[in-house]
């Protein structure tokens, strides 16, 4: 059965990019041309820049990444771990190794570059600055990366329920969905730039999530042993009030023995007092102290 875990799961996002990659490399960019155009400088160009400067910066490194750190140091300071510090800085060296990485090696030109045939290893960044590595789009690998990343610590170290998890998803939704309408309406991307930076950005995440629950549970397994092997110490209030050693049964008392000349108290309704000794053997009756 498909779910969204398995959907998601690395091996499946791998290939999807990898899919997508090849594509872009022959039969999509015929379409990529037909469906790009500059179409807030057609439509509206007195928004082209409030457009530029606000939405589009939202999935921008001078925003998400603030974001991020914030949640990841309030997290830190309040559970005293380094664990969300590393899961941000995973982000970070992340987006620029595997990002940066593939738009270098790639070197796809951009539409605002001179030459707009869209093919790989025909720009770079030596040749037509950031114009030269477009694909993947950053912003759109932003958006999933450190906006996912922050709603991962969130969802680990706060508990949230139902619905603040609700919440969540829907903010993860409009923020992507942000980047990529705003950057494909601006014309600064590709169609398929944007849907290969969607797909980087979620390969780095699912990668960092997976390796950070590894550890974890790595570490768990390894406290579990260290307490199967730790010698079993009673608690101190047991031990003080614990036995020194097996209970003593208390020395029996013998009885006395019978006086030979010992006469019977006087008998009730008679004034002389009786001249039988008394018996000398044992009461039969066992103290009750002593019965198991």
């Amino acid at each position: 059965m498909l779910t969204f875990r398995r959907l998601t799961s690395l091996p499946v996002l791998i290939g999807a990019l990898v899919l997508v990659t090849l594509l872009v490399a022959g039969p999509l960019r015929g379409l990529d041309r037909s469906l790009h155009g500059f179409w807030s400088d057609d439509l509206t160009p007195r928004w082209t820049d409030f457009l530029d400067q606000v939405p589009n910066a939202v999935a921008g490194q001078a925003v998400c990444l603030p974001v991020l750190l914030a949640v990841a140091f309030f997290l830190a300071w309040k559970h005293r771990t380094w664990r969300p510090v590393m899961i941000a800085a995973a982000a970070e060296i992340g987006f620029y190794a595997v990002v940066g990485g593939l738009k270098v090696v790639l070197a796809r030109t951009s539409p605002k570059a001179d030459d707009v045939s869209g093919r790989f290893l025909n720009g770079g960044a030596a040749e037509h600055g950031w114009y030269g590595i477009s694909y993947p789009s950053g912003h759109a690998s932003e958006a999933i990366l450190f906006y996912g990343a922050a709603a991962y610590l969130i969802f680990v170290y706060s508990q949230p329920d139902t619905r603040l998890l609700r919440r969540l998803g829907w903010a993860m939704g409009l923020i992507t969905l942000n980047s990529i309408g705003v950057a494909y309406y601006l014309g600064y991307h590709w169609p398929s730039d944007l849907l290969g930076g969607m797909l980087v950005g979620a390969v780095v995440l699912r990668a960092i999530i997976d390796a950070d629950r590894w550890m974890v549970r790595r570490r768990t397994a390894t406290w579990w042993r260290q307490l199967e092997k730790a010698p079993a110490r009673p608690h101190p209030s047991e031990a003080a009030t614990a036995p020194a050693g097996p209970i003593a049964a208390p020395a029996r008392t013998p009885a006395p023995a019978a006086t030979p000349h010992a006469t019977s108290p006087t008998r009730p309704g008679h004034g002389i007092p009786s001249t039988q000794p008394v018996s000398g053997h044992r009461s039969h009756r066992r103290d009750p102290e002593l019965v198991p």
